[in-house]
C-alpha cells in the first residue's frame, strides 16, 4: 500500500464561536487567493503600462487575441451594450489561469491551488449568478423577468406554468454546477499529483538486489523515471486542463448572460441583434453616401 498525502485537509481557523459554516475561514485559500489576485492586476496593468500601437510585445498580442475573441463572442451572443460583460468574463478567465498555472512552481505546504478549495469556485459562481439575475431584471423588466421563467415561449400558457419550478430550479443550479466542474477538476488533478507523487517514492525505495549498495544505482534510475513522470502529468494538468478550465468558465458565464436575456424580442426590451445590425448597416450607408 502506498501512503499518500492526499489534498484533502484544510488550514482552517476560527473567527468567532459561533456555527463552524460562518465562523471557520481557511486563512492559506485566502490569503492565496488574494495574492493571485493582485498578480492578475499586477499583470493586466503592466500590459496597458506599456501598450504600443507601432510595435506591440508579444504579451500585448496575446491579449488583444484574447480580448478580440471575448469581445466578439459577448456581441454576438449577448449585445452590443453589454460591454461589462467583457470585462467580467477576461477577468473571470485571467484569474483561473493565474491561480492554475502558478500551480506548475513548487508550492510548499499548506499551499495548494485555490480552485481546489471548493469555497473558491462556489464564490465565483456566486457571483456570476448575482450578476447574471440583475442584468436579466435590467433588460426585461419585473414583467418580462418573471415571463422568462415561463419558457419555452412558443408553448401555450397553460403548459408554460408547468416548467416554472424547473426553470427556477436550472437558474439555482448554475452556480452550483459551474463550481463544480471547476472544483472536481483542479481538486482531480492534485489527486493525480499525490498518487504520481507516492509512486515515485515507492519506486525509489525499492530493493530488487540484496544489499542496499547495489540498490543505489537501480533506485536512482527509478526515482528519475518517476520524477519525469511527475512532471509531465504536472505540465499537461497544470497548463493544458488549467486553460481548458479557464477557458469554459469564461465561455458558460457569456452564455448566462446570453440566457438572461431569453424573452428580449418577444418582449421588445433592449435592443436585439437583428436591429443592431440594421443600425450598423444603415450607419456604413450613410457614410459611404
Amino acid at each position: 500500500m502506498l501512503a499518500l498525502d492526499l489534498p484533502l485537509t484544510q488550514t482552517q481557523a476560527n473567527a468567532c464561536s459561533g456555527s463552524p459554516f460562518l465562523c471557520q475561514y481557511d486563512y492559506v485559500t485566502i490569503g492565496f487567493s488574494i495574492f493571485c489576485a493582485l498578480l492578475t492586476f499586477l499583470i493586466v496593468y503592466l500590459v496597458a503600462r506599456h501598450l504600443s500601437h507601432r510595435k506591440p510585445g508579444k504579451l500585448q498580442m496575446i491579449f488583444e487575441l484574447v480580448y478580440g475573441y471575448i469581445r466578439d463572442l459577448t456581441y454576438t451572443s449577448v449585445s452590443e451594450d453589454a460591454d461589462f460583460v467583457i470585462t467580467i468574463a477576461l477577468t473571470i478567465a485571467l484569474f483561473i489561469l493565474i491561480s492554475n498555472w502558478i500551480d506548475f512552481l513548487p508550492l510548499p505546504d499548506p499551499i495548494r491551488p485555490i480552485m481546489s478549495d471548493v469555497n473558491v469556485p462556489f464564490a465565483m459562481g456566486i457571483v456570476v449568478f448575482v450578476v447574471t439575475q440583475w442584468y436579466s431584471f435590467k433588460v426585461l423588466g419585473f414583467k418580462g423577468y418573471f415571463r422568462r421563467l415561463s419558457r419555452p415561449f412558443d408553448m401555450h400558457p397553460a403548459v408554460r406554468t408547468l416548467f416554472i419550478p424547473l426553470n427556477i430550479l436550472e437558474d439555482l443550479l448554475k452556480p452550483i454546477t459551474l463550481a463544480l466542474r471547476l472544483f472536481g477538476n483542479i481538486f482531480a488533478g492534485t489527486i493525480m499529483v499525490a498518487l504520481i507523487a507516492a509512486f515515485t517514492q515507492f519506486l525509489s525505495n525499492l530493493h530488487p538486489f540484496g544489499s542496499v549498495a547495489a540498490n543505489y544505482p537501480v533506485r536512482g534510475v527509478l526515482g528519475f523515471v518517476g520524477v519525469l513522470i511527475l512532471g509531465a502529468w504536472k505540465a499537461f494538468d497544470v497548463f493544458l486542463i488549467g486553460a481548458i478550465q479557464a477557458f469554459i468558465f469564461m465561455l458558460l458565464t457569456i452564455i448566462y448572460f446570453q440566457m438572461a436575456r431569453e424573452g428580449d424580442e418577444e418582449e421588445g426590451h433592449g435592443t436585439t441583434h437583428d436591429v443592431q445590425q440594421e443600425q450598423r448597416q444603415g450607419k456604413q450607408s450613410l457614410a459611404a453616401t
